[in-house]
């Protein structure tokens, strides 16, 4: 659900008017990218390995009914047992259920972003059972009782003074800043609850049909403390997550990794196939998929937005949006910030209106579409649900500026709004009193000068340039 706390605008121009978590964000993403440049410098390599990753993912979303049947056939095989979850309230329920049949009071979390789609923290403490987030980033915002501002870097918009706050509020002692002290202090509170817990629960990278596996791509220890010591292990998994074969996940390896933080491999890269078998020294006894649609199915029929489904959550497209990198990703309300966001978020979640006007968080300058290792054409999909959202809400100084525009390009077809174009044009090249004048009988205009400076519209149309030099012209040959 999106956050209540304003409109699109509000929530942009206080991250606007907040200095230093502008510096913070872009200073982190800026370093991602570079990274990221250095671990893509072989272009002819790196298009064969996003060729390959892209057509691994569209296999498996064209054939993604087929491939959930037999990833659940393979997983009960091996001991695990698979939940389909049609939506949030579904999947915190048979999360809910199964912890309490087992007798659970305590859990550890490891990063998941289809859990805080879901806010499956909410449930599950409103049950009375006790949450614990145990990847760094992730624990820093719940400590701060926040949502994540990336998808790979949750706490992107915290300084280190900031943590140190809060880790002296959950400690009760005095720390400094640096980074070995405030590590080492979550490190050691972190251990207490994993060797505490009576359950773990993580999301998936990826799911191999023909194994029933799953496989992670994490940074930190966490991630394999929370699926092997508890008794009982949780997986949520968004349906789309599928891939066909091992094949298919060496493709993911090979550019999830330098996609996201500019490295060849994570340094965790655990596959998990089945609870604990006899002989085996660690894992669950149990292991339970909660596999959710949560409108995934919606999307998998829209022919248009399809390829969003193929989505490996790399953060890729955030980390090269000039809007991101300004704002943040709390100013998007929602789970999943940045360019991937704004066009997910509206078909996840078509009853909210606020959803929709993401879709304008973008100069539309295509490097999204450029960064991301499966193909999918962001900068399109953004303009095609601006168009749906003018058909959805249209308001008349749209339909009329866009009226304008286009008997401007369709020239003698349409002499009077032809006119009225011209007629425009000379107003706003008049200068800014003119234009304020003209801001009321187009709102829009007025909205647009408010967050941009709109280039100066010089007092002669091209028309009227070409008229006079072909008058010159003229003139000279007599």
């Amino acid at each position: 659900m999106l956050t209540p706390e304003g409109d699109f605008d509000a929530r942009s121009r206080a991250a606007l008017a907040t200095p230093a978590l502008g510096r913070a964000v872009r200073g982190t993403v800026d370093r991602l990218r570079n990274l990221r440049a250095i671990a893509e410098a072989d272009a002819d390599l790196t298009r064969q390995r996003r060729a390959a990753a892209t057509e691994a993912r569209t296999r498996a979303i064209d054939k993604l009914p087929e491939l959930l049947e037999r990833f659940t056939r393979n997983c009960e095989a091996r001991g695990g047992v698979v939940h389909r979850a049609p939506d949030a309230a579904s999947a915190t329920a048979i999360a809910t259920s199964l912890l309490r049949k087992s007798g659970a009071r305590r859990v550890v979390k490891g990063k998941s972003m289809v859990t805080e789609e879901i806010e499956l923290n909410a449930a599950l403490e409103g049950a009375g059972i006790e949450v614990t987030e145990t990847d760094l980033g992730e624990w820093i915002i719940q400590l701060a009782g926040e949502k994540p501002s990336h998808i790979i870097l949750p706490a992107i918009h915290k300084t280190r003074h900031d943590i140190r706050a809060l880790f002296e509020k959950e400690g009760g002692t005095p720390l400094d800043a640096s980074t070995t002290t405030l590590c080492a202090h979550a490190r050691r509170r972190l251990r207490e609850r994993f060797l505490a817990a009576d359950a773990g629960i993580s999301g998936a990278n990826f799911a191999v049909a023909e194994t029933g596996s799953i496989a992670l791509f994490t940074n930190e220890g966490n991630g394999r403390l929370v699926t092997s010591l508890p008794r009982l292990h949780l997986v949520f998994l968004g349906m789309e997550r599928l891939v066909e074969n091992f094949a298919d996940l060496a493709a993911m390896a090979e550019v999830l990794p330098r996609a996201a933080t500019g490295q060849d491999l994570t340094s965790y890269f655990s596959i998990i196939t089945g609870p604990r078998h006899r002989g085996e020294l660690d894992g669950p006894e149990a292991l339970h998929v909660i596999i959710l649609d949560n409108g995934r199915s919606r999307l998998l029929e829209d022919v248009a937005f399809r390829p969003v489904l193929r989505c490996i959550r790399c953060a890729a497209c955030l980390n090269v949006c000039p809007v991101y990198a300004e704002i943040g990703g709390h100013a998007y309300g929602g789970t999943y910030p940045g360019p991937i966001g704004a066009v997910l978020t509206p078909v996840l979640r078509p009853e909210e209106h606020a959803a929709r006007e993401l879709a304008d968080a973008s100069s539309l300058c295509a490097a999204c579409s450029e960064a991301c290792p499966v193909g999918i054409p962001l900068d399109e999909l953004l303009i095609l649900q601006r168009a749906r959202n003018a058909t959805l809400r249209p308001k008349r100084a749209l339909r009329l500026a866009l009226r304008i525009a286009l008997s401007g390009l369709m020239g003698d077809k349409a002499h009077g709004t032809s006119r009225r174009l011209r007629f425009v044009a000379k107003v706003l090249g008049a200068g800014t009193p003119q234009r304020r004048a003209l801001a009321k009988v187009l709102p829009m205009l007025a909205r647009s000068e408010a967050v941009r400076a709109l280039p100066v519209i010089p007092p002669q149309s091209f028309r009227e340039l070409w008229k006079a030099l072909q008058a010159g012209e003229n003139t000279r040959a007599r």
